[in-house]
């Protein structure tokens, strides 16, 4: 399994832990639960840290092709390719079956 993901999947129940863990502190009257939120702070932030460290030395899914990059600013776009592609409507939508003034002349 990737780290990465691990490590996402494991901060809810390691926030669980440390909710718990400091619930359990405060009934023996070491540390107070109100004052407990720096706690949740540095659990959070170390797993998060852990997490950018490890998509920072993941590999690239194999199959994705390499990225090439951003065209220059002011550059021009590249042609589509296959055939051209009219971006006008060659057909005006008026049927000449609903017009009976110009029938009438």
């Amino acid at each position: 399994m990737n780290r990465y993901i691990f490590l996402q999947r494991i901060t809810g129940p390691a926030m669980l832990l440390t909710f718990g863990f400091t619930a359990l502190l405060d009934q023996w009257g070491v540390l107070n639960f109100g004052r407990s939120w720096p706690l949740y702070l540095i659990v959070l932030g170390v797993l998060k840290l852990a997490q950018r460290a490890a998509l920072a030395t993941a590999e690239p899914p194999p199959g994705y092709p390499a990225y090439a990059g951003y065209a220059p600013v002011g550059g021009t776009p590249p042609a589509p390719s296959g055939g051209s592609t009219a971006l006008v409507p060659t057909d005006s939508g008026i049927s000449s079956q609903g017009n009976d003034a110009e029938d009438r002349r």
